[in-house]
């Protein structure tokens, strides 16, 4: 990565990358989650804090050494343990949960999740017998010529084990490779050996296991991401004009027939409601609840703000930590003040069916009444009560100027 941070910091979508790792076992239902850590160790348990246990890889000797340090977890237990890598960190749920799926019900001690390759370099293949059961896997660097040619399902590294008979075989496996490493892929060798059932899940979507090694993976990651969550949107009933520019970040919910013009940028936990018209260059972010029928237009950003029905912010306006009421007109150019020296913030509300014309200042806190309408370029520091007209600016003054010499 070229960079000072551990790559597993390095964010999507403002979320670091084993921040969604972490995230995916919750979603598929995770008992107890253990991070091995090593390289700059410190910033991932920054990013985890006390969600995770730790194993410490001090020595970076393979995969298989890396779940040897969290053997101390799984001492006693029973059940089945999924693998994960930090740095790959888009894989959808589903496709764990059928991963989970098929090891239970199938019976099987190791299920690896594969996918297909036309052009496979740089990953390990699957080795199957003549009535497709799993071998084992060899790796790139230990492939022959045939294998590399002719092979084309591939490891991810993604794996459901029995607890059990994983950390039985780990004991097993040795660094008999070109790397001098201890290979996980090694138990399913060990597996295969004495008997034991294992298989496999084929992946639909490849770009479900692709991992980070470099900021133009990383770009890439965004990019695929982008057009999921882009997707699934659109699949739902929202036009989005313009997909390659549209960025539309992890748990936003948005009704159907809204519209979201090009360059709009709407970040997590944001819910806008049906038949709205968003953007063009609108930043909605975090804490935001936009109703039905609403217009947020060019160059608006939001925060934290709460914006009723058939209410419209055309454009060129900054609303933060804000209630707008139903059916309100927010001139181009409207700002609330929300923020202090201090660092304080507080809050401005706008009752319903206010008309606030262009360039206003809220001073806040300030509370603002229904069917009030505030002069263009006025700046407010105090309430407005119901039905009121509000003025805050100087009387136009008119001199002459001084002539040029």
């Amino acid at each position: 990565m070229n960079s000072n941070k551990s790559k597993l910091v390095h964010k999507i979508y403002d979320k670091e990358l084993v921040r969604r790792v972490v995230d995916l076992a919750k979603k598929i239902g995770s008992d107890e989650i253990v991070a091995v850590v090593g390289h700059l160790k410190e910033q991932v348990q920054e990013v985890l804090g006390d969600e995770v246990q730790y194993a410490f890889q001090e020595e970076l000797l393979g995969t298989g050494h890396a779940v040897m340090q969290a053997k101390k977890y799984f001492e006693g237990k029973k059940g089945k343990v999924v693998i994960l890598y930090g740095d790959v960190p888009i894989i959808r749920p589903e496709t764990l949960k059928n991963l989970i799926s098929k090891s239970i019900k199938n019976k099987e001690y190791a299920t690896l999740l594969t996918a297909i390759y036309e052009n496979p370099t740089g990953y390990g293949r699957i080795i199957r017998d003549e009535g497709g059961n799993i071998k084992g896997i060899v790796e790139e660097k230990d492939a022959d010529p045939l294998q590399k040619k002719h092979i084309k399902e591939i490891n991810s590294g993604i794996y459901c084990f029995d607890i059990e008979e994983l950390f039985r075989a780990i004991d097993k496996i040795k660094p008999n490779n070109a790397q001098g490493e201890y290979y996980l892929t090694d138990v399913i060798r060990i597996m295969n050996d004495e008997g034991l059932k294992t298989g496999a899940v084929i992946v639909e979507d490849n770009t479900e296991i692709l991992g980070v090694n470099d900021r133009a993976q990383l770009e890439l990651l965004t990019r695929v991401l982008r057009m999921r969550i882009n997707s699934f949107h659109m699949k739902k009933g929202v036009t989005i004009e313009d997909a390659q520019t549209t960025y539309i970040y992890d748990d936003v919910r948005i009704g159907k027939d809204t519209v979201i013009h090009p360059n709009t940028i709407i970040k997590s936990g944001v819910t806008i409601g049906e038949d709205c018209e968003i953007g063009p260059n609108a930043f909605i972010r975090e804490g935001c609840k936009i109703g039905n029928h609403v217009k947020v237009g060019n160059c608006v950003e939001l925060k934290k703000t709460k914006i009723a029905d058939h209410t419209k912010v055309p454009h060129l306006t900054y609303l933060g930590d804000c209630e707008v009421g139903s059916d309100c007109n927010i001139g181009c150019g409207t700002i609330t003040c929300n923020y202090t020296p201090n660092k304080e913030k507080f809050k401005t509300k706008i009752g319903d069916n206010c008309f606030v014309g262009s360039n206003v200042n809220f001073v806040a806190p300030v509370k603002i009444g229904n069917d009030v309408l505030v002069a263009a370029g006025s700046t407010i520091t105090e309430d407005v009560p119901d039905g009121k007209l509000a003025i805050a600016r100087e009387r136009q003054v008119v001199k002459e100027q001084k002539k040029k010499k």
